[in-house]
């Protein structure tokens, strides 16, 4: 499954994860060092719902920052909290 949100674009980005010893130069040492570096991925929170697309319902694949935010509409009205 390709994590690509469909409406927004967010999508997969690499980094790295840095390790390091020593004490900080503020905090009286002789500085940072760094004793490796690797590779990581920053994986987007994508979901697969049926929302309204086009006047239909259509699976999609959505991030879940553009699910609370509503920028979809999943094709139904949800109640007021109180009205339980």
């Amino acid at each position: 499954m390709s994590r690509v949100c469909q409406y927004c674009g967010k999508r997969v980005h690499v980094g790295n994860t840095i390790a390091r010893r020593g004490l900080a130069k503020p905090k009286g040492g002789i500085g940072l060092k760094t004793t490796g570096i690797n590779r990581r991925k920053f994986k987007p929170n994508v979901q697969r719902v049926r929302a309204l697309v086009g006047g239909q319902m259509q699976r999609v694949k959505i991030c879940a920052r553009c699910i609370k935010s509503g920028k979809i509409s999943k094709g139904f009205k949800r109640r007021p909290a109180d009205a339980v």
